[in-house]
């Protein structure tokens, strides 16, 4: 791929994970990391690592625009944003700990294990009329 091409590419991904995460509340680790791996060629343990970089900005901003408009609860977010920059920290030591053909794998199932989740609770949500 072509440095032109290369910087169109994740332009258009980074614009599309924003998207994502102001609309679904995901977008980061699950564009950005099968992008970063499989097109532009990084090892898991980069992908992960340029996701998380990705991933704050984008929150924070997805999440401010969400707090003015009157969605969400600012203290228990910010609340269960310090834990989580705690599990952060252990998980990426986790990462670090794991080959990157492992990391990959257990990537890939929790994005498939999520995946059939929430089809599942979409699709019986459906049924019943909600």
């Amino acid at each position: 791929m072509s440095s032109v091409a290369l910087l169109l590419a994740l332009v258009a991904v980074g614009a599309a994970s924003g998207m994502l995460a102001g609309l679904l509340g995901v977008g980061g680790g699950v564009l950005l990391v099968p992008f970063l791996v499989l097109a532009v060629g990084m090892s898991q343990h980069e992908a992960e690592a340029t996701s998380l970089l990705v991933v704050l900005p984008t929150a924070i901003v997805a999440s401010l625009t969400l707090w003015r408009r009157g969605v969400g609860d600012l203290p228990d977010a910010l609340a269960m944003g310090v834990v989580g920059a705690a599990g952060a920290a252990a998980g990426a030591l986790v990462a670090l700990s794991l080959p990157g053909a492992a990391l990959r794998t257990v990537f890939a199932v929790f994005v498939g294990l999520v995946g059939v989740r929430l089809v599942r609770d979409g699709l019986r949500t459906a049924a019943m009329g909600e």
